[in-house]
């Protein structure tokens, strides 16, 4: 059929429309880390632009095309970036030791029951170094 408009068989029915969404989340936070050995550089008090993704896993939705709104998304987010942004992370309940991996732990625990298909948390502390977190301990 020439110039007839076609639909691409990616939306064909029964094709497998999984995937995962993400929202990339930028704070300011200082902290220092009590753990770690006598002398260490992290045992002072410094900060970070910390990048946290927040990503969720779903089906594309047949009709609204999306697995979810990323404005749904930000809302979850929002009382946890109040709680860290422009603070000190280990002044905040749950961070005492605030690795980037406990930030993703504390990140996950805050979300899991609000954001159904959460999937997965990745903390950047730098440009060069972060972590991933998806739910198991």
């Amino acid at each position: 059929m020439r110039g007839a408009a076609r639909r691409p068989a990616i939306f064909a029915s029964g094709y497998n429309r999984r995937m995962d969404v993400f929202r990339v989340f930028q704070i300011e936070a200082a902290h220092w880390l009590p753990n770690v050995p006598e002398g260490h550089k992290c045992a002072r008090m410094h900060g970070h632009s910390f990048r946290i993704e927040v990503h969720v896993n779903g089906d594309v939705g047949e009709r609204s095309g999306w697995v979810m709104d990323f404005a749904d998304l930000k809302r979850a987010f929002k009382p946890l970036f109040e709680q860290i942004d422009h603070r000190c992370l280990n002044d905040v309940e749950g961070l005492d030791n605030p690795t980037s991996e406990n930030l993703a732990r504390w990140v996950w625990a805050g979300l899991e029951n609000d954001l159904p298909g959460l999937s997965k948390i990745v903390v950047q502390e730098t440009c060069t170094a972060g972590c991933v977190y998806r739910g198991e301990d």
